[in-house]
Order: structure tokens, then C-alpha cells, then sequence
């Protein structure tokens, strides 16, 4: 793909994202997004391009802190219930509940049994997240080993990307299989009819975004706006199943 075509179809597709919002506030649906992915996925880069465009108060961008002493004692979801969307609102998680069934389960963060009640809780949670209205688009984004560690490495090189560098940077590669085995678990666990997971093979950063966009446009635009932008390329994102961690379309 041209650095020209590209900017083409992205404009393209950001512009039924704004139309999509316009309908969401018109018609009051609330829309919830959860992105994961390993470190350097891609996360904020592809946030940056959804948001772009979007209504500042409409949209919110939620990426939580560990969570406090007095959060330790809360039931588990119930700091992320407090950001969820009012009618009209996209809320976008970059990085959500599911740090139970990742970093916690890699770095031992929480216990045994709060990761298997997690796993088993999720998808009642999400039910009735779903259930109550709320539009819910969860995407995994993937990339394979090399390539998270060139990115891993051009955050130390690049003074503009020193923000991005954190403690987990230095366990990511090292403890790559790790992370491979809970991700399939979590995908295998909370993937349901309700709520699917979606996968993106992030190694290529443009045209991870582009399928993201057009893929949110498809979820959650209007039949008339959705039908002018191509749909998202399959090779690209597609709905986990089982296949997908041993055919080579999940990084191993």
C-alpha cells in the first residue's frame, strides 16, 4: 500500500467513524472498546488514529493506573463500571479488566484464585454489559517476537517515545512464552457469542490501524454509512478460534 492510498482509505474510513458517532449520539448507544495486545502492539498508535476526528466529549480514552490500596479491596470489575459510557459516549479501554488474565498471571500480580475467578466471572460481566445495551468491540492486537523487539528497542533510542518505556519492557521478550500461554488461555476462556474476541496481526503498523477503523465502522455505523467503506481485510483481523494458535495466525 502507497503512503498515498493509504491516507485515502484512512481518511475514508475515519470519516464513517465521525458519521457512526454522529448516529451514536443521535440514538444515545453507548460503545465500549477493549484493546489489548502485547507490549508494543500498537495500542496507542491505533487509539490515536479511532479518536482523531471523534467528539472530545463524547469520546474518552480510559488507561488506569495499578490500582490503589482502597481499589485492592473492591470487587475486581468494579473500577473500570465507573468509566463506563453514558448514552452517546464511546469509551475506548487501552487495556481493560483483562489485565487479570495477562500481566497479573505472567508477573504474579494476583493469586491463582483470583485469576480463575476472573476467567469465569468475564464473560457474566460482559453478558450483562452487552445485555443492558452497551455496544462491546474486544480486540486483541498480535505482533511476533522480532518484531516487538525492534520496537522495544527504538523506545530506548527515541527520546520522543520515553514516555512509553516501562518496568514490563524489560520481561516482555524474556518472558514471551509466558504471555503466548496467557493469552491463549484468556481468548479460549472469555471468546463468547455476546462478546468475541477479535484478533489483529499487528506486525505492520498502518495497515493494522486501517483494518481496526474500518472493522469499528462495520460494528457500530449505520447500514448506509457502513456499506460505502471496504470491509476489514480477513488475513488482517478476523474472530478468534481455537485454529488461530496453532495454524500461525497467532504469534507462537
Amino acid at each position: 500500500m502507497s503512503h498515498d492510498d493509504y491516507d485515502h482509505d484512512l481518511e475514508q474510513a475515519q470519516l464513517a467513524l465521525v458519521e457512526a458517532q454522529l448516529a451514536a449520539a443521535a440514538s444515545g448507544e453507548r460503545v465500549v472498546i477493549v484493546l489489548e495486545g502485547r507490549d508494543s502492539a500498537g495500542k496507542d498508535g491505533a487509539i490515536k488514529r479511532i479518536v482523531e476526528h471523534l467528539s472530545v466529549r463524547l469520546t474518552r480514552v480510559v488507561a488506569l493506573p495499578k490500582p490503589s490500596d482502597r481499589e485492592r479491596t473492591q470487587w475486581y470489575f468494579q473500577r473500570y463500571v465507573a468509566h463506563l459510557p453514558a448514552a452517546g459516549e464511546i469509551v475506548i479501554f487501552n487495556r481493560s479488566w483483562y489485565n487479570r488474565a495477562g500481566v497479573e498471571v505472567v508477573m504474579g500480580f494476583s493469586t491463582e484464585a483470583e485469576q480463575a475467578e476472573f476467567l469465569r466471572d468475564a464473560p457474566d460481566f460482559e453478558r450483562m454489559l452487552v445485555e443492558s445495551g452497551i455496544r462491546l468491540i474486544k480486540l486483541w492486537l498480535d505482533i511476533d517476537k522480532d518484531e516487538q523487539a525492534k520496537r522495544l528497542k527504538a523506545r530506548e533510542t527515541n527520546p520522543l517515545k520515553q514516555l512509553k518505556v516501562s518496568d514490563m519492557d524489560a520481561v516482555a521478550q524474556g518472558r514471551w512464552s509466558d504471555y503466548s500461554s496467557a493469552r491463549d488461555t484468556m481468548l479460549m476462556r472469555t471468546h463468547i457469542p455476546l462478546a468475541p474476541w477479535y484478533c489483529v496481526r499487528a506486525d505492520h503498523k498502518k495497515v493494522a490501524r486501517l483494518a481496526i477503523i474500518r472493522h469499528l465502522v462495520h460494528r457500530i455505523a449505520p447500514a448506509a454509512v457502513a456499506q460505502e467503506v471496504p470491509v476489514a481485510d480477513p488475513d488482517v483481523i478476523f474472530s478468534f478460534e481455537s485454529a488461530a494458535i496453532d495454524d500461525g495466525r497467532l504469534a507462537p
